[in-house]
């Protein structure tokens, strides 16, 4: 027979656990306006205890939001205790799918931040971010963002040029401008391409740039047509 546990929080705020034949009784000699009663499935000891200290705690804050910014703290209240919607498993498979797309397209180059970019680039420490984030503006380069940071394509840096952007990296975004970008424009460059004979995009640009250029807009044209 489980064990009846009481509790006194607030000095008239009770709570009770146990099966409905045993708390009844307890219930019935109650002296209150109101009674709450939330009834479950069996569950550990544990449990019960941090469910019971959960509902107390949520009584001591509505005695608080009763006396100032009652809305407010009301409307906290219900979404600190609102189920959230637990992901379905075609959410699941796809962030693990993205997860390993991503993996990819970093294992397959280098990618730097707008600071390494600078350096390489031979810029003033006094803004290393300006100048690389100025290029990605003009359309002259492309980022990636993750975990708080965007990053650079190695592979659309020219380094006989001082590592300033490939200037057929501009022209295969102008292509993609308004259709592709961020991490779509770093899926496309690292994926094998049929129209490039099998080669990937960033491994093409450097050295046959109008290729690249052309399988851009043959990449529109089959998205186009599909």
């Amino acid at each position: 027979m489980a064990r009846i546990v009481s509790k006194t929080i607030l000095g008239d705020v009770e709570t009770f656990t146990g099966r409905p034949a045993e708390i009844s009784g307890r219930i019935n000699k109650l002296k209150r306006d109101r009674v709450f009663v939330i009834a479950t499935d069996e569950m550990s000891p544990s449990d019960s205890h941090a469910l019971q200290n959960m509902l107390l705690g949520a009584t001591k804050l509505f005695r608080q939001a009763a006396d100032d910014q009652l809305d407010e703290k009301l409307q906290f209240l219900v979404k600190a205790f609102l189920p959230k919607a637990p992901p379905t498993p075609i959410m699941l498979k796809e962030a693990e799918m993205q997860a390993r797309a991503q993996t990819a397209v970093f294992a397959s180059a280098d990618w730097l931040t707008a600071p390494q970019v600078a350096t390489l680039a031979g810029f003033s420490d006094s803004n290393l971010s300006a100048q690389p984030t100025k290029w990605k503006r003009e359309g002259r380069i492309f980022t990636v963002p993750q975990s708080g940071n965007d990053y650079f394509p190695g592979y659309g840096l020219d380094p006989d040029n001082g590592y300033r952007p490939l200037k057929s990296l501009k022209s295969v975004l102008d292509v993609f401008k308004g259709r592709k970008k961020g991490w779509g424009l770093g899926y496309w460059f690292s994926s094998v391409n049929s129209f490039l004979g099998g080669r990937r995009p960033q491994d093409v640009l450097k050295v046959d740039p109008d290729r690249v250029v052309a399988a851009a807009k043959d990449e529109l044209t089959s998205i186009g047509h599909g």
